[in-house]
């Protein structure tokens, strides 16, 4: 299976990787779904109403709280999947990384195009005066955040509620509908409008790389049920 990953990476020159969080997993970042993830631990409040728009507005504190100490992880470094998409675009076969992850690992990597559909906690602004603000205004502040001006700083991230950025959606539909291969790793492509996306690819391979099943598996042209990071690594690191 991996001699054929291989030869279709080695024969295409436009590739689009299209990830989610089980691409961020090997990296210590948990993810919302699994056993352990954010959706089965208890809180006062389920996960996805914290996360949410109406949520922040109303509790603005109490959603500080479970962002710091459940969002930001800012010990993760990339894993092999990370370095080997970097590399890939290095070489000029890897075209864009369109990701739902917010950890900014696939920049740490070296990436260049990468198309973040729910944002990036590395970046934060002012919701008075739009000035915006690092990671440091979040984990080196207390309660809720401020901006100099007085403004609450919010981070850049797509909340519940919220619509995507509509040029990253552009972007991202466009990439995937010019790739010759796209390989999808880490999603269980429930979470739409994103997992809609892959309905505009037009090319000859589709590689799925997750550990479940999901509902576009018997659309895809190769199936690999092991951790993405090793899998990508075998194909293009070693």
């Amino acid at each position: 299976m991996y001699e054929e990953l291989k030869k279709i990476i080695a024969d295409s020159d436009n590739i689009v990787f299209f990830g989610g969080a089980g691409v961020s997993t090997e990296s210590g970042i948990p993810d919302f779904r699994s056993v352990d993830g954010l959706y089965n631990q208890k809180y006062d409040y389920p996960p996805e109403t914290i996360l949410s728009h109406a949520f922040f507005m109303r509790k603005t504190e109490e959603f500080y709280k479970f962002y710091r100490d459940k969002m930001i992880c800012t010990s993760a470094k990339p894993n092999h999947a990370h370095i080997a998409l970097a590399r890939l675009e290095e070489t000029g076969k890897l075209k864009a990384v369109i990701t739902q992850n917010i950890d900014g690992l696939h920049q740490m990597a070296g990436s260049k195009t990468v198309y973040e559909l729910h944002g990036s906690v590395l970046r934060n602004y002012c919701m008075k005066c739009r000035k915006f603000y690092g990671l440091e205004a979040i984990t080196q502040s207390t309660g809720i955040p401020k901006c100099s001006c007085g403004g609450t700083i919010k981070p850049d991230v797509v909340l519940y509620e919220e619509g995507l950025d509509e040029d990253t959606i552009e972007k991202s539909v466009r990439a995937i509908a010019l790739a010759d291969v796209l390989i999808i790793g880490g999603t269980s492509l429930n979470v739409y409008p994103a997992a809609g996306f892959i309905r505009y690819f037009n090319g000859s391979k589709i590689i799925l790389l997750n550990k479940s099943e999901t509902a576009f598996d018997r659309e895809a042209d190769m199936v690999i049920r092991e951790p993405i990071g090793q899998v990508l690594k075998a194909c293009v690191l070693d």
